[in-house]
């Protein structure tokens, strides 16, 4: 049974809960019901959400599996916590006017880390 995931799974959609928010709240500013118009800030705000969607589910998913199959808890609760602070971080640094590449770029090294590290357990932990 799976424990540790979850509670980040569940930090995370708020995360993501947030950044629909961001999204829709340009949209009804801006009466755009589709797409960006051409608009900048909502195209940002819906990469930023976007960039969100595309990596934290399967980062998740391999969290979940590593953990299903017995991954030491502590390293869990380090591997997710990273791939919380990476995507939070990440999604700020883009969603600037003036983007900050540095935290870009951290949040994306974080996010990467997480996925890499966890595939390479999923590969080691059965011959264990």
């Amino acid at each position: 049974m799976i424990k540790i995931v979850p509670l980040y799974a569940a930090l995370l959609a708020f995360v993501f809960i947030a950044l629909s928010a961001h999204v829709i709240r340009f949209r009804r500013l801006l009466k755009i019901g589709l797409g960006s118009n051409g608009d900048a800030a909502l195209e940002r705000a819906m990469r930023v959400h976007a960039n969100f969607a595309e990596y934290a589910p399967f980062a998740l998913l391999l969290l979940a599996f590593a953990e299903m199959q017995g991954a030491y808890g502590p390293l869990i609760h380090m591997l997710a916590g990273a791939l919380l602070i990476g995507r939070c971080v990440h999604a700020y640094g883009l969603s600037r006017e003036r983007e900050d590449f540095r935290l870009r770029v951290g949040g994306m090294i974080l996010t990467f880390s997480v996925i890499g590290i966890t595939a390479g357990l999923l590969l080691v932990i059965p011959v264990l």
